[in-house]
């Protein structure tokens, strides 16, 4: 008898926290990336990602949270309002098995705040708060940030294909649509049944956010252009690729791996041959997709994101080192509950650090202090400069704005101004 109520016992203790319906051939694959913004000293910067706009009308933000929440105070002027260190962008959940089931999601953000998401969720936390349908408001009690997804159905993929035409579409959302190109199981939010809620369908879980806290890669430049890096976690960093864009053609390298708290001279730019902008992005893209791949991600998953990325990570003028983040750093930053627990779980997360180099502020100080004289080619030159650094815009003028306060009073040599002019000739 006792046997038995031993036995019973330890059945019980294997299946808890897991539904009656549970798969037990659950995987749930994740990947996103985190993006700041640093100086020639490494230092970050403060910015605000204001990219509603890259992604489809259907997807909410704190602009058009739904269900009756109340956009807070500190989002009043939308996303641009709300400065960080970092930004989270596109993290996606996928689901994969053969047995449709339902599923419990909960990712907590504790340095910073959700601000988009789809399929709607039933908790969105914003600062410091977490809302929940209709007029309920209760205080976070992580004291950071959160979103949930509750009795969300999954549907293989293979029987359900015809849900396919159910998602939603947008002729706008160019970081958004790729994502899809993956056999992922499909999933369903909200039951028409249950619910006043639309239903909707998707193939992955989607949200971005935004926060105040530091990647384990610190990135300097010197003067001249040349490129340090530091690993100031406790693991390795791996696949470190650092790419230079400019003008339609580009420059990269690769780093393998970067020892814990290794500090490591790398590359200087503008020191090897720059090659098409098209041959380039499918250089370094099939690195890309390798390296993610390595990390764990199935080979249509990491296809997915570099085609997510890639006008970002391989078109936008400028320089950047790309790498792949530690899971411990990414458990640490996002901690994910699972209901019911996979058989295994990957998540991927790519950092990206945008750097702003002493050349380019130099470059910009001068053009200032040329535009505050009224001079209208310099005025048209600093223009350019704003245009082709697009949403980094904003930190390079920070940057290079204290940096002129220091020299309000020097006056504009022959030199720089040459190279200044000479950059855009």
């Amino acid at each position: 008898m006792k046997k038995i109520q031993s036995l019973a016992l330890l059945l019980a203790t294997v299946t808890a926290g897991f539904t009656a319906d549970a798969p037990r051939d659950l995987v749930v694959h994740e990947w996103g990336t985190f993006t700041d913004v640093q100086g020639g000293d490494g230092k970050l910067i403060s910015w605000q990602a204001q990219q509603i706009g890259d992604l489809p009308g259907f997807v909410y933000n704190w602009m058009r949270p739904g269900r009756g929440r109340q956009t807070p105070t500190i989002l009043t002027f939308g996303k641009g309002g709300l400065a960080g260190l970092q930004r989270m962008e596109t993290p996606v959940i996928y689901f994969y098995s053969d047995k449709e089931f339902d599923a419990d999601v909960t990712v907590k953000f504790p340095g910073g705040h959700i601000t988009e998401w789809f399929p709607q969720a039933d908790e969105v936390g914003a600062p410091g708060l977490v809302a929940k349908a209709a007029a309920t408001v209760t205080r976070n009690p992580t004291g950071g940030n959160l979103i949930r997804w509750q009795n969300l159905r999954v549907l293989p993929a293979k029987p359900n294909a015809a849900l396919a035409a159910r998602m939603p579409t947008s002729t706008n959302g160019t970081h958004y649509f790729a994502a899809r190109e993956t056999d992922s199981a499909f999933l369903r939010a909200h039951d028409a049944s249950s619910t006043n809620l639309p239903v909707q369908y998707e193939k992955f879980l989607f949200y971005r956010g935004t926060g105040d806290f530091k990647t384990p890669l610190t990135v300097t430049t010197t003067d001249d252009g040349a490129v340090s890096v530091h690993n100031t976690g406790v693991v390795p960093l791996g696949n470190l690729f650092l790419l230079n864009v400019k003008d339609g053609a580009a420059e990269w390298t690769q780093l393998g791996k970067l020892p814990a708290g290794a500090r490591q001279p790398w590359q200087k730019l503008n020191s090897t041959a720059r090659v098409p902008q098209a041959e380039f992005q499918k250089q370094i893209g099939d690195a890309m997709a390798a390296a993610l791949t390595d990390a764990g991600l199935f080979p249509a998953e990491a296809k997915a994101m570099v085609k997510t990325w890639s006008k970002s990570w391989f078109a936008e003028e400028g320089a950047r080192v790309l790498y792949i983040l530690p899971r411990g750093w990414t458990d640490e930053t996002l901690p994910l509950t699972l209901n019911p627990k996979p058989r295994q779980l990957v998540r991927v997360m790519v950092g990206r650090a945008e750097i702003i180099t002493p050349a380019l502020q130099k470059e910009i100080v001068t053009l200032m202090k040329l535009n505050q004289t009224g001079d209208k080619v310099a005025t048209d030159i600093l223009q350019a400069h704003w245009v082709k650094l697009g949403r980094f815009a904003g930190p390079a003028a920070r940057l290079a704005s204290q940096q002129l306060e220091k020299e309000k009073d020097k006056p504009v040599a022959a030199a720089d101004k040459s190279v200044a002019r000479a950059e855009f000739e």
